[in-house]
């Protein structure tokens, strides 16, 4: 088995099998989208021809969906999977929520709640897509004032419930809209569905992985995880690769990889946030060039899979630095110039 080589694969790194955006979003399950601006490009590096405006129309149609879920953290997800998201995860991400407000001493009682999130709901009613400064000023007007973290936890919270969700792209901030307008589609399915169909999403796209690494993905109780395994039980396979045990699908591809091939990663993204051990790829010794004890991830850069660098999004020109091997940025010119063309995700 060469594990890196089949998740380049199937995380659409190497050799990807789609146009569009939305078909990258659903086929990964879900893909982390802490860093506004280059969750575009994560999605982006993962089709055959990146477009920023397929992305954004996209996006902006509610076909693909920005919110707070799985980890209480921010995700990208397909329309069609929403609600069935909401059901198979909401529930523990509420709870770690609640745990994080009780441990910045901040108490929310219900009636605040409700009340909050019905000026919430007006807001983004009256005006489509709005951003946390118009959930400011509507609060305002009716003489309630909160600090950010506060407000944030009332967003969070109304996320979670299926009641918003991301609105319009903008090029640099979030936006809210009601999850009932922006939303025109999503499946529905009972938890046991929604856990089986989600375990097959998140091994199809990510494997080889562990019971482990789905548990750190999912946020899920490990005997969740177990559970979604069980009901897969024919359509997956256990190796064994350096003392652990990996599932595969019997459909798992394995062909399609070419060697010499530099890839310019985003922060937060899915080839190292996807797993609990990254060590496959990113060596041990090197893990603090790619993130953080405290979850803050930099943009890297893969030679053949393996991280060896770091890069600048945001420069006029490319600029890397390598920790392992004999490169230099120019070896990283082919790259580099597929992320202009993108468009360089443009901040203006």
């Amino acid at each position: 088995m060469n594990p890196i080589a089949i998740r380049l694969l199937n995380q659409q790194l190497a050799a990807p099998l789609f146009d569009d955006p939305v078909e990258v979003v659903s086929h990964m399950g879900a893909m982390q989208a802490q860093e506004y601006r280059m969750m575009r490009w994560a999605v982006a590096m993962r089709t055959r021809k990146p477009s920023h405006k397929a992305f954004k129309d996209a996006f902006d149609k509610g076909e693909i969906v920005r919110l707070h879920l799985m980890r209480g953290t921010w995700q990208l997800v397909s329309a069609d999977d929403y609600r069935s998201m909401i059901t198979l995860f909401a529930p523990k991400a509420i709870a770690v929520t609640k745990g994080w407000m009780s441990s910045n001493k901040i108490s929310i009682p219900n009636d605040e709640l409700i009340h909050i999130r019905d000026i919430l709901v007006r807001t983004a009613a009256d005006r489509g897509s709005v951003t946390k400064e118009d959930f400011v000023r509507a609060l305002t007007e009716k003489d309630i004032r909160m600090d950010d973290h506060r407000l944030s936890y009332h967003i969070r919270m109304a996320e979670l419930n299926g009641v918003l969700c991301s609105g319009d792209l903008l090029p640099m901030k979030a936006t809210y809209a009601l999850a009932s307008d922006k939303i025109k589609s999503s499946a529905k399915m009972d938890r046991d569905e929604a856990l089986m169909y989600f375990t097959r999403k998140y091994f199809q796209s990510r494997q080889p992985a562990t019971l482990e690494d789905f548990v750190w993905w999912s946020g899920l109780n490990i005997s969740d995880c177990r559970k979604g395994i069980s009901l897969l039980a024919s359509y997956l396979h256990v190796e064994r690769y350096k003392g652990r045990e990996y599932y595969l699908t019997d459909d798992c591809r394995t062909r399609g990889f070419r060697k010499n091939m530099f890839l310019l990663i985003p922060p937060y993204d899915e080839y190292l946030i996807g797993y609990k051990s990254r060590d496959i790829v990113l060596p041990i010794e090197h893990r603090h060039r790619a993130h953080n004890n405290s979850g803050i991830f930099q943009p890297v850069i893969a030679y053949d899979g393996i991280i060896c660098g770091n890069w600048a999004p945001f420069k006029k020109h490319s600029q890397a630095e390598f920790f392992i091997g004999n490169h230099h940025t120019e070896d990283v010119k082919e790259a580099w110039e597929k992320y202009v063309r993108y468009g360089k995700l443009k901040e203006k």
